[in-house]
Parts: C-alpha cells; sequence; structure tokens
C-alpha cells in the first residue's frame, strides 16, 4: 500500500444498476419457452426448462411402469402359489387323472 500524505483517497465507485422483476412476465415467457413459441430467455434457460420438463415426463412414465410391473408380479405370484395348493393339498389332480383314465400309483 502507498503512503499518501496530503491526499485523501476517493471512495471506490461500483455501478448499481437497479432490475425490475415481474413475476407475471416471468411465467407467460416460461410457457412461451415450453411450447415453444418465441420467448425472451437465454438459450440456457429454455435448455435447462426443456430438460427439466423431459425429466418429469420420464419419471411420471417410470412411475406408472412401477406400478404396472407390481400388478404384473403379484398375479403371477398368485398364480404360482394357487398352482402349488391346487396340486399339493387337494385332490383335484387325482380326479383329473382318473377322467382320462390314468391310475394314480
Amino acid at each position: 500500500m502507498r503512503f499518501i500524505l496530503f491526499r485523501t483517497p476517493k471512495p471506490k465507485q461500483f455501478s448499481y444498476t437497479p432490475r425490475y422483476y415481474d413475476p407475471e412476465k416471468e411465467r407467460l415467457e416460461r410457457r412461451k419457452a415450453e411450447l415453444g413459441l418465441r420467448s425472451e430467455l437465454s438459450h440456457k434457460e429454455s435448455l435447462r426448462l426443456r430438460m427439466d420438463k423431459t425429466w418429469k415426463k420420464h419419471d411420471a412414465y417410470s412411475k406408472k411402469n412401477l406400478v404396472a410391473k407390481v400388478i404384473y408380479y403379484t398375479f403371477f405370484a398368485f398364480l404360482i402359489v394357487g398352482s402349488i395348493y391346487v396340486i399339493l393339498f387337494t385332490d383335484f389332480v387325482e380326479k383329473l387323472l382318473a377322467l382320462f383314465g390314468l391310475a394314480y400309483q
């Protein structure tokens, strides 16, 4: 730091430009960008918006797909358990073999 004897330094200058934020205009611009219309959003913001929209759609598809898988596996689990019960704990197989004339040993 320099030693200044008779002169005081000026305060540092800064430039401040106040910004006006309009949430309605921001919402409208985002909606325009979602629909693919011409908007004032920057390329970075529009890219982020498209990525977010794609991820949300993929996430919703994954949840639907998960529910379908759970239903599918539950149905087949009941089918297998029911089949094992009928074969081992009822006389259905013996009656079926007798119906076709086959002897059960």
